[in-house]
């Protein structure tokens, strides 16, 4: 199953290198087109760094043994 930054991971090339070639496809000089590119590339990985951040899931500490009663 894809996860999240595995689609992360694969637009990343795909933002810096078909952003490039599209808009030097459309006329823009390429020195103008590689940094647009690279911005939302940029942006992809902010986003997988900040925004949806890489954390586990509970932060709860795992005990094998059962919490014990004050009773």
């Amino acid at each position: 199953m894809t996860g999240y930054y595995d689609i992360v991971l694969g637009l990343i090339p795909v933002a810096l290198l078909g952003i490039t070639a599209s808009l030097s496809l459309v006329g823009l000089s390429l020195t103008a087109a590689v940094p647009i590119g690279a911005f939302v590339a940029m942006g992809i990985i902010g986003h997988a760094m900040f925004v949806n951040t890489p954390a586990d899931g509970s932060d709860e500490a795992q005990s094998s043994r059962p919490p014990l009663n004050a009773d």
